[in-house]
């Protein structure tokens, strides 16, 4: 009896051990991802600014020099790292490859910030109310959606400006287009590879729905008279041209609406490297 107690105990403290290990190697590469993200924006000058919204924390980088501005070009990220496989939800979501950031740096205009999505490049004690539900199901939850226009105010009062035009990337697509659905003073909605009906997405790819998530397809009223340009990648096997066109036929014909087909790229590939010149032919500058 002796002996099996030892055992056990044994397997236990050894089970502690891994169980310890695998957290520190977790909050490590956290670190690592909050630190390459970091360097990003850091090697072009751009500062981080933590927006504190009362539920969350989120996390902007603004560039050096930008004081004020008429219209703000505000980019906001996709959705990270949100799952680490088919069946296991990631204990913290800031992205391994921070697209939305990228294309905010190479924005020429000098007057555009990036904004993470809640929960993302946020250190612990700023996680107060992060739960996995707000970067899986409820990603794009009302209360999300109401932590991320609270900050885009933040934003607008910080640097004066009076209109708006907000860039989002795949989930951050959908995040700028639930947002412009309650703002007036949103002038142009430009999304990149975005999830704008999370319902066909997950139909299509036999995923569980985003219960608990707004979906920007229904708010489709609120948009209609909103000028929009939303990029996709002919060759995206996550979020292709059947998104965007499902999103697209709601709309009346009279809507300002175009859908820009890249045939060659495809979810990451070759958004950065040509964003100026796709900005180019938007006559955003």
């Amino acid at each position: 009896m002796t002996s099996n107690y030892f055992i056990h105990a044994g397997r236990s403290a050894a089970f502690l051990l891994l169980v310890l290990l695998l957290s520190a190697c977790t909050a490590a590469r956290l670190q690592e991802r909050q630190a390459d993200s970091a360097l990003i924006a850091s090697e072009a000058g751009w500062q981080p600014l933590k927006l504190d919204t009362g539920t969350f924390v989120l996390t902007a980088f603004v560039p050096p020099g930008l004081q004020q501005t008429t219209t703000l070009t505000i980019y906001i990220e996709g959705d990270g790292l949100a799952w680490i496989n088919a069946s296991t939800p990631s204990r913290d979501p800031t992205p391994l490859n921070p697209l939305g950031l990228q294309l905010a740096l190479r924005d020429p205009s000098g007057t555009a910030v990036y904004l993470a999505r809640p929960c993302q490049f946020v250190d612990e004690h700023d996680k107060r109310s992060c739960q996995r539900r707000h970067w899986t199901n409820q990603r794009f939850s009302p209360e999300v959606i109401a932590a991320s226009l609270n900050a885009i105010q933040q934003l607008k009062q910080r640097f004066a400006a009076q209109r708006l035009v907000l860039i989002g990337y795949s989930g951050g697509a959908a995040v700028a287009s639930l947002v412009a659905a309650q703002r007036p003073d949103v002038d142009q909605l430009i999304t990149v590879a975005g999830n704008l009906d999370h319902k066909t997405w997950t139909q299509t790819h036999h995923l569980s729905p985003l219960d608990g998530s707004l979906n920007p397809a229904d708010a489709w009223m609120q948009l209609q008279t909103l000028r929009q340009t939303h990029f996709v990648g002919g060759q995206d096997s996550n979020i292709g041209p059947t998104i965007t066109r499902a999103y697209a036929a709601r709309f009346p014909p009279s809507t300002p609406l175009t859908i820009k087909t890249i045939e060659a790229f495809d979810h990451h590939c070759c958004w950065v490297e040509q964003w100026p010149e796709l900005l180019k032919e938007l006559g955003h500058e």
